[in-house]
């Protein structure tokens, strides 16, 4: 006799601790994650320190032009290597791949990608490719929350969570912004915003954020002067550049698509060193481009680069990361997306400041906003833009300009140019396209077990609380079929075989979501589902069914 009510009694006790072990696991996630993002930094770091001839990082400008071009090359020979013979049968990577299995896959990401994409994006950084380190550390960070919920043998809908903490931890970590990986963690990875799944996240990001300040400071990522607008005449001009940041945004992710397309059946190796030759070659005329960019953000946050050079570098970022990325060389392009919205942005605010005879924020200003306009607009993230734009610079100024060019190039990306996100659009290409569904986006946050009824019995031993019985086709497997027994009784009462009238049973896992749940009876009739775990031996034991009427009851109704 199974001893379903004490088991029963536990799921009930866990559920109502859920919300102190989901902190306590947004702590462990977040100083985890910040160990991995630590390490993945002081790896490509340590590398650029060795290869860059002052020892400063990001420093490509210092090369001489045959290693401008050749390092890109060389790098991009080991990584198609290693992506050939090693990372071969797990290749994807990035942040489009977390939301696949976010969406898709019940958050079960993979160790061995996290792994390929380590090596890899410490690769590509490190040998000069036009990448950043953010999608990189998504990546890391969401699989280790994703790992940690698996070992622990986590329902689907907690791995979510867990998942979103290793975002937001990432982020954190990486750019020293918590809020900002909060926001992006809700906005683009698990799109939903609820108050169970905020408070581990934030918990998380903290903990990284506090973790990676005792190795690299707790110094903001740019420092620069106290900026806002100089009076309400500055909101059409900043309102334009919202909406060339937009057309901007538009024409990155049209030119990566097109790449991507473009020499796709190509082998991996020859792909990723057309990637690297790009790069080498406009690294010649622009070594701005090469590496991560952030050097390139402060040195036109100081005014160090003309009209003429920044416009250069916007076609020239474009082109060299749109190439290396979409040839299939695994890089972020969040820092890919800031330097050309800097420079843009700092392009228009020169101009303006030589055209226009009124007070201006100046050209910082501008390229602050189109810093967060460029990333608003590419990864359609406007709050994540937002609070990245404030925790990098703590320049509050910036709130209501910002707020209105992140808004005027979201639109304009999406209602001028008809360009979907980067990463959604990637998706989309596939067939796939998480917000399509919201009832099944809704369900995936949902466990089953809260819905099981345990007041079943398989005959011959019956209880006074019996509800239904269970009967399975031999001795020693699952039930297969169900009967309610005030039914059962009356078929013994009217001589009819016991289970005529009996539901079909189809296992599911005791970790399944509700949206598990949906997918497993859709076609099935009147089909309940039978919730079963691991027990000794590789077998399986049944903990209770799920109907159609309980998830009706407890969800639809």
């Amino acid at each position: 006799m199974q001893t379903i009510p004490t088991q029963r009694q536990k799921y009930r006790l866990s559920i109502g601790r859920a919300p102190v072990v989901m902190a306590v696991l947004g702590v462990i996630t977040g100083a985890l994650t910040a160990a991995v993002v630590i390490a993945f930094r002081l790896l490509y770091e340590s590398a650029q320190r060795g290869l860059l001839p002052s020892g400063q990082l990001g420093d490509y400008e210092g090369l001489p032009a045959w290693q401008r071009l050749l390092l890109p090359i060389a790098g991009a020979a080991v990584i198609g290597l290693y992506m050939r013979h090693i990372a071969h049968r797990d290749p994807r990577t990035g942040i489009g791949f977390v939301i696949e299995r976010t969406a898709y896959h019940e958050a079960l990401l993979p160790l061995r990608n996290a792994i390929h994409q380590f090596v890899t994006a410490a690769l590509a950084i490190a040998s000069g490719h036009s990448v950043g380190r953010e999608g990189p550390s998504v990546h890391l960070g969401a699989t280790t929350g994703s790992q940690i919920g698996q070992r622990l043998g986590l329902p689907h809908n907690s791995l979510r969570t867990l998942v979103a903490c290793g975002t937001a931890a990432a982020i954190g970590a990486s750019f020293n912004t918590p809020l900002a990986g909060v926001a992006f963690a809700m906005e683009v990875v698990v799109m939903e915003y609820t108050i169970a799944g905020f408070l581990p996240v934030i918990i998380a990001g903290v903990t990284a954020t506090a973790l990676a300040h005792l190795v690299f400071g707790a110094g903001i990522v740019f420092t620069i002067p106290a900026l806002s607008i100089q009076g309400l005449h500055e909101l059409p001009l900043v309102m334009g550049l919202g909406l060339l940041l937009g057309g901007l945004a538009a024409a990155f992710i049209r030119t990566l698509r097109h790449s991507s397309r473009w020499l796709g059946h190509w082998p991996v190796v020859p792909r990723a060193l057309v990637g690297g030759l790009v790069v080498g070659l406009i690294g010649l005329a622009y070594p701005q481009v090469m590496g991560i960019g952030y050097d390139t953000i402060a040195a036109t946050f100081a005014g160090e680069l003309g009209v003429a050079l920044l416009v250069g570098l916007v076609g020239a970022k474009l082109l060299a990361t749109a190439a290396i990325i979409g040839l299939g060389v695994p890089g972020g392009l969040i820092g890919p997306t800031l330097v050309m919205g800097a420079a843009a942005g700092g392009a228009v605010g020169l101009l303006a400041e030589s055209l226009i005879p009124l007070p201006l924020g100046g050209p910082a200003l501008y390229a602050l906003l189109g810093m967060g306009a460029m990333m608003g607009a590419t990864l359609r993230a406007p709050l994540a833009a937002l609070t990245a734009m404030l925790e990098l610079t703590a320049n509050p100024g910036i709130i209501m300009p910002g707020m209105l060019a992140i808004a005027a190039a979201t639109l304009s990306a999406r209602e001028v140019f008809r360009t979907d996100s980067v990463y959604h659009l990637e998706l989309g290409e596939r067939g796939l396209d998480p917000r399509q569904n919201p009832l099944l986006q809704a369900a995936s946050r949902l466990g089953i077990l809260q819905l099981v009824n345990p007041r079943c019995e398989q005959l011959p031993v019956l209880a006074d609380t019996t509800e239904w019985v269970l009967a399975a086709p031999d001795e020693g497997a699952l039930p297969d079929r169900a009967c309610r027994i005030d039914t059962l009784r009356a078929h013994h009462q009217a001589g009819q075989p016991p289970f005529a009238d009996a539901v079909a049973l189809l296992p599911i896992d005791e970790k399944a979501s509700l949206r598990d749940a949906f997918e497993r009876l859709r076609g099935a009739g009147d089909a309940a589902l039978l919730v079963t775990r691991p027990a000794s031996g590789g077998a399986r034991e049944w903990i209770g069914i799920v109907t159609r009427q309980a998830i009706h009851d407890a969800y639809l109704d």
